[in-house]
This record gives C-alpha cells, structure tokens and sequence, in this order.
C-alpha cells in the first residue's frame, strides 16, 4: 500500500512540474491557462488519493473526496470564465492561431 501512496504523490507531483514547465514555454495566455487548470486538477487529484489512500481514515478520505468533487467541479468553470473574460478584454492570441470560433460574435 507504501508504494501505491509513494506512486500516487510522485505522478500528481510530476503532473505539477510539468504544468509548470507549461506555463514556462506555452505562447499565449489561452493556452497557459488550459494547461495550468488541466495539470492542477489531474495533479491534485492524484495527490489527494495518495492522501487519502495513505491515512486509510475513513474520515480523512471522505473529506479528500469532497476536495476532488469540489475541484472537478469548479476548476473547468473558473478556467473558462477567466479565459472568456479575457477574450472579451481584447487579450491577444497567439499569432499562429488558426481558427477563432468567437470571432465576430456578439455576447450578451
């Protein structure tokens, strides 16, 4: 059960270095913060199962599953609505985009 808790922390923390290796290198904010909100929410996820898996609680992990629905819940709202606002801020993309499917269009 060690190597499995062990195995879970050491992929949700290389799941962590690569989103930051991603916001490192990536051209433009959409896509930084596509990644960053990927990575954070895969990364947590398989941290909060270690955790979860390495107390053997049941309380401990209880709340661990409450973190993981809370975070798949909210993290792909958050990330959208900040990438929306950000496209109506006039934030640029990046110049080898090919396809802007909000172009033109009007929101409420």
């Amino acid at each position: 059960m060690s190597l499995l808790v062990d195995l879970f922390l050491l992929l949700g923390s290389l799941v962590f270095l690569a989103a930051a290796l991603g916001l490192l290198r990536f051209p433009d904010f959409y896509i930084r913060m596509s990644a960053a909100t990927k990575a954070a929410t895969l990364g947590l996820g398989l941290l909060l199962l270690g955790v979860a898996l390495g107390f053997g609680e049941g309380l401990v992990a209880f709340k661990a599953v409450l973190l993981l629905v809370f975070l798949f819940s909210t993290a792909p709202i958050g990330a959208h609505f900040l990438g929306r606002a950000a496209y109506r801020s006039g934030v640029p993309l990046w110049e080898r985009t090919h396809v802007d499917e909000l172009k033109g269009r009007e929101y409420e």
